[in-house]
């Protein structure tokens, strides 16, 4: 049989009540100390539950450190810079300016030959670097067009480099119109941007003088490619095909590109349209004076040969070399002003006079090509106002740059004749269907 607990509670009454408390509060003490884990054991699983009330809950982040203990800034996290070039700006000066040194810019440049166009930054493009907090760079991004994309990047030593070009999607359109006016006004009405126009005169340029032989009725048809990325309307490509009729003579060309990769306009038969000199080194000008070996000179006041063609222009025009060649002088030459002198094979020389000033590089020794500017209209030397002297030579004689014979480029060879006339009936059969459905819409609106 038990013992009843109450000659023990008689006790504890007879206690006095500070040393009772004293008595439990150790008892609590000790409770404690033998419950609670030493240093390097865990926790018992039955205070698992009543601990894990201080942890987050789930699917919360744990901070980093606690905020008496800052976390330790990693030396080598990467970040990326976007870096606008503007004017007077270089490469090696923009990267210094982000903290990296000449030695790895250095290193950088010389990595890869596809590196030096970054030599060639031009105000207003951007790139992007990967720098490290220690200044060291990891990667470069460089987009010189919007199809066109260079990386760079710094692995286990050494740079690798790649090169991407997107691919334009291309439309193909269809433009025509009559000369009214002009031939830039033509083109607007017929929705053409003037860059287009100008190559529509470049690839004619040859066999017509849009100077001296446009007349009012002269029209023309143009196919010609739109460039799209990603939906977006994002520049003018290249003429596919033209026709063009002047003063009743019909003149046709096909863009066709080769087995060797060069590119031409070829008429009906294969026939570059090209010639080896430009008719016109300026774009568009007045005829001002022509050749005559007996006009009586502004200046001088007296009958002297007029051995070349005068256009007068607007100072600062464009003056364009008439052929490949090689440049033989370059500089002041008496009445002539500022000169430039070119050497085109064996029997032709060119003469560009009145200058105001001469294109970047030109100089004597310098190869040019057909169609690069070579210098600016002014009025140096014996001059009434700004305009190009132009003088044509054949083995040292003087020749009218209007009426002397052009020689002709190479046309297609004979082994790709058939491909050729394939891809140009391509093209005239396109442009039938187009100027068809042209012709349909302009009646539907005059009805």
């Amino acid at each position: 049989m038990s013992q009843s607990p109450q000659p023990f509670l008689y006790m504890l009454r007879d206690f006095p009540r500070s040393h009772l408390l004293a008595t439990l509060a150790l008892a609590g003490i000790v409770s404690l100390a033998v419950f609670l884990p030493r240093d390097g054991q865990s926790v018992p699983a039955e205070h698992t539950e009543k601990l894990s009330l201080a942890l987050p809950a789930p699917g919360k982040a744990v901070p980093a450190a606690l905020p008496d203990q800052p976390a330790t800034p990693d030396p080598l996290e990467r970040t990326w810079t976007e870096i606008t070039v503007k004017s007077g700006d270089t490469l090696s000066r923009l990267l210094q300016d982000e903290g990296v040194n000449a030695g790895a810019i250095h290193n950088l440049v010389t990595a890869d030959p596809a590196l030096k166009k970054l030599a060639k930054i031009r105000p207003g493009e951007t790139f992007r670097v990967e720098i490290d907090r220690l200044g060291r760079l990891l990667a470069l991004e460089y987009r010189p067009t919007r199809v066109k994309r260079l990386f760079a990047e710094y692995v286990d030593g050494n740079w690798t480099v790649t090169e991407e070009e997107r691919e334009y999607q291309r439309q193909v359109r269809y433009a025509e119109a009559v000369i009214d006016d002009s031939l830039f006004l033509a083109g607007q009405s017929a929705g053409m941007t003037d860059a287009l126009t100008m190559n529509l005169a470049g690839i004619f340029g040859w066999d017509i003088d849009f100077v001296l032989d446009i007349r009012r009725g002269d029209h023309f048809r143009v196919l010609y490619e739109e460039l799209y990325l990603d939906g977006e309307k994002v520049g003018q490509g290249e003429i596919l095909m033209a026709e063009f009729w002047n003063d009743g003579r019909k003149v046709t060309a096909f863009r066709f590109t080769d087995s060797e990769g060069n590119t031409d306009y070829m008429d009906l038969n294969g026939n570059s349209l090209r010639k080896e000199f430009l008719r016109t080194p300026v774009a568009f000008s007045r005829i001002s004076s022509r050749f005559s070996l007996g006009r009586k000179h502004p200046v001088l006041n007296k009958i002297r040969a007029h051995r070349g063609i005068d256009y007068a222009a607007p100072r600062g025009t464009p003056i364009k070399a008439a052929g490949d060649g090689k440049v033989i002088f370059a500089g002041n030459k008496g009445g002539y002003g500022r000169v430039v002198i070119i050497q085109h094979g064996q029997k032709y020389t060119t003469l560009y006079a009145h200058m105001n000033g001469y294109a970047r590089g030109i100089r004597s020794g310098k190869r040019v090509r057909q169609g690069q500017t070579i210098g600016y209209v002014g009025s140096s030397g014996l001059a009434t106002g700004p305009h190009l002297h132009y003088e044509f030579r054949l083995n040292g004689v003087h020749r009218n740059p209007l009426t002397v014979p052009l020689p002709k480029a190479r046309g297609i060879p004979d082994s790709e004749r058939t491909e050729f006339l394939v891809h140009a009936n391509k093209l005239r059969n396109q442009m039938a269907l187009h100027a068809e459905a042209f012709t349909l819409a302009q009646n539907n609106i005059s009805q």
